[in-house]
């Protein structure tokens, strides 16, 4: 069986400052959701800016360095997807893809408000 690839980069902007939280076992976690924006033209050739939204996760040092962005700070990542399945309270079976981040990179000095 060959083996799959599964990388995700992205740049784009924090939409709200990291949320760390400190876990059982030591363990520490960061989410933040960051906004990745397409330009194009459409078919009458009018610029559209479409934003794509989406949930980062970093786990332990990843967290301590997440931890330092700030909402409008220019973010890039490298990492992979992962889809996880939960039974919401009415009783129905949902899902959650986010990107489990292995490197970032943060530009404060290019902050958008």
């Amino acid at each position: 069986m060959e083996n799959s690839i599964n990388k995700v980069v992205l740049t784009g902007y924090a939409g709200a400052d990291v949320e760390l939280k400190q876990l059982s076992g030591n363990l520490k976690l960061a989410r933040v959701n960051l906004a990745v924006n397409e330009y194009y033209k459409n078919a009458i050739g009018e610029d559209v800016k479409k934003t794509q939204w989406v949930s980062l996760v970093f786990w332990n040092a990843k967290a301590e360095l997440a931890a330092k962005i700030k909402k409008g700070s220019k973010v890039t990542i490298e990492g992979r997807l992962q889809t996880n399945s939960f039974e919401g309270k009415d009783g129905v079976r949902r899902y959650t893809t986010e990107i489990v981040v292995n490197d970032v990179s943060v530009k404060e000095e290019e902050i958008v408000n």
